[in-house]
């Protein structure tokens, strides 16, 4: 019977690692042939290859980790696409970090306001009260 520690230690094993190393590469030299198909075979093709490859290679997740520090946004993609751990870690970084660094929403000019654009001022909905004038005495009216 077929166990899920013996399908681990197979594919642990150097030869079999060497074999998935090449399929991953073969794939990636292989995405521009298939991407002449219509469709988007070439997009799966190149991401079925680049995960073999990255799985199975060390030198190849150095490399990758190289490109990672050189584009940055590339490398978020291919750590999304792979479902590591290290990118989830490194989003939740990042959105805390945004989060921290934003200014307070009222301090931030609205873009999507459609007056603006056209020089109209429009009068906030809910003004602070730093903002809010002090109402003017009423004068009395002279009784005669």
């Amino acid at each position: 019977m077929l166990t899920r520690n013996k399908v681990r230690v197979f594919f642990a094993l150097r030869p079999v690692r060497l074999i998935l190393f090449a399929l991953g590469l073969l794939l990636m030299i292989a995405t521009p042939a298939v991407a002449i198909l219509p469709g988007p075979g070439g997009i799966f093709v190149f991401a079925a290859g680049l995960a073999l490859a990255l799985r199975n290679s060390d030198w190849a997740k150095r490399r990758y980790v190289h490109f990672k520090r050189w584009q940055p946004r590339a490398g978020r993609w291919a750590d999304w696409g792979l479902r590591r751990g290290s990118h989830q870690r490194r989003e939740a970084l990042r959105k805390d970090r945004e989060r921290q660094e934003a200014p307070p929403a009222h301090c931030v000019e609205r873009t999507d306001d459609v007056l603006a654009s056209a020089g109209m001022e429009v009068a906030p909905i809910d003004p602070t009260p730093a903002e809010v004038a002090p109402a003017s005495p009423a004068i009395a009216p002279l009784r005669r």
